[in-house]
């Protein structure tokens, strides 16, 4: 083993090699591209690009899924990353690609505990990962802080001054990340106690309420709390209540000897699921014991995919612990690069050799797992994936705790200076998660003298966001006229 580490070492590209294809798909690719808005190739229509997507969901709640986009602009672009990726594929990409989120907007940022019980900052969905251009990513977020920012009537000039300190802040710290040593790039996280103090300096008092409420959300955000708000006391036993349809229990989703399968089911997936984790944490996992399921709703573009809730008690019981297992299908960005292939677009490090990407995913749920333990500074211990076949059709899933101290800031709560400091944060995330995975040597070249691409980058994200809205309203018009159903306030 060791001469195989040696062989591949040697074999490794030099750091200036890495450095002269960032500057190569500069050249091809320069940084005042980045503004182009994608040209939509006649006969796309966003809102049958939203049904393509909807084939195979639960029929009965993707009605639910457009009523929440329908609330605004920013909730729209929330569940339309498949609309995104199709447009991505038409514009020039640097062809330096790393581990991708997929969809990251701001939405998609929150805090998390660490292991070691400390509150973090970091990435939260993970449906979409996927090895792609580091740009799309940061294409995505820009244009999610526009978004944001019109939805909470911000001045356009406040919205784009967000957007380029967004991108000088990733340049920055990749530019930090090319002089850490590799072990010390996967230690890097944000703590977000350690950055309250900083947050002090830079925003005002009530800004800073709302972000000390946030922390103090997120905290109470555990596994207690995810029981209390799911379940109830039947016969002295916690259950899954009934919250038609955002939860609804296992026997009232498959009535009479149906449950009965799909439980005996849902057992054999969770013990391939527990195989997926590490003997430490399968010899805890077995100390609980499954009492109840249910399906639940959740997110906003996940809303129709197929999403569990699993209730689990320790020993002597009242010791709670709920999973949810989330459907796992082929990410957006595999339909984005494919398109992107197929229209011949320019490609800046096209056929150039980079550093070696993450192999291939033998399931949906092990790509998206795969995908958030090398984005993520600190993962769920109990973050796993499973296969199902039901009734000759196969589904994959990931599954991870429902609650551990997880929690979210209120975007539309947040003043003009909070936007853009919680850019930046988002920012450094993504730089982080995009030089372990990908070539930081080759991104930090790209993005030298990169005053032009942060500027490229807000005029993106503005096109991108009147795009935004238009489609916003094509579905708007798509409900009025009885193509779409709607469900809405669930």
């Amino acid at each position: 083993m060791a001469e195989t580490v040696l062989r591949m070492r040697e074999d490794a590209p030099s750091i200036e090699s890495r450095r002269a294809r960032g500057e190569r798909a500069r050249r091809a690719v320069p940084h005042e591209a980045h503004a182009e808005l994608p040209v939509r190739p006649a006969g796309v229509d966003p809102v049958a690009l939203l049904e393509r997507q909807a084939a195979g969901d639960i029929p009965g709640l993707v009605p639910v899924r457009y009523g929440r986009m329908l609330v605004s602009p920013f909730t729209f672009y929330r569940g339309a990353a498949v609309i995104m990726s199709d447009d991505l594929g038409s514009v020039p990409n640097t062809g330096l690609h790393a581990q991708l989120c997929g969809d990251a907007h701001v939405g998609n940022f929150g805090l998390f505990a660490s292991f070691e019980r400390r509150l973090v900052f970091d990435v939260n969905d993970f449906d979409e990962t996927y090895p792609g251009p580091f740009e799309w990513d940061l294409k995505r977020l820009a244009a999610s802080i526009e978004a944001a920012g019109r939805d909470n009537g911000f001045d356009p000039s406040v919205c784009r001054r967000a957007v380029a300190a967004m991108s000088k802040s990733y340049r920055k710290a990749m530019r930090g990340f090319t002089g850490m040593g590799e072990i010390d790039l996967w230690y890097a996280r944000l703590d977000v106690v350690a950055s309250l103090d900083e947050l002090r300096r830079v925003l005002d008092e009530a800004a800073m309420r709302r972000v000390d409420r946030a922390v103090c959300k997120s905290l109470s955000r555990d596994r207690w709390q995810a029981a209390r708000k799911t379940t109830e006391v039947v016969d002295g036993h916690l259950r899954f209540r009934l919250d038609p349809p955002l939860l609804v229990p296992l026997d009232q989703v498959y009535p009479g000897g149906d449950a009965a399968l799909r439980r005996a089911t849902l057992l054999e997936m969770m013990a391939d699921y527990a195989q997926t984790l590490g003997p430490a944490v399968r010899l805890m996992l077995r100390q609980y014991t499954l009492t109840d399921v249910a399906r639940k709703v959740v997110g906003v573009g996940s809303v129709g995919r197929r999403a569990w809730v699993y209730l689990l008690e320790g020993a002597g019981g009242m010791d709670p612990l709920v999973l949810q297992s989330k459907e796992a299908r082929a990410s957006v960005l595999e339909h984005g690069l494919a398109l992107a292939a197929d229209r011949g677009v320019t490609v800046g490090a096209a056929d150039e050799a980079g550093i070696d990407m993450v192999p291939g995913h033998a399931s949906q749920g092990q790509r998206v797992v795969t995908g958030q333990r090398i984005m993520q500074a600190t993962g769920d211990l109990l973050l796993g994936w499973k296969r199902a076949r039901v009734n000759d059709t196969v589904r994959d899933y990931y599954v991870r705790q429902l609650r551990d101290w997880k929690g979210q800031f209120e975007i539309e709560d947040f003043a003009p200076d909070s936007l853009e400091v919680y850019g930046r944060y988002c920012a450094w995330i993504l730089a982080r998660s995009h030089a372990r995975s990908g070539d930081r040597f080759a991104i930090d070249a790209y993005l030298r003298k990169g005053r032009g691409f942060d500027e490229a980058l807000a005029d993106f994200a503005a096109r991108y966001a009147d795009r935004n809205e238009q489609d916003h309203a094509a579905l708007e018009q798509a409900a009025r006229g009885g193509r779409v159903a709607i469900a809405r306030d669930v």
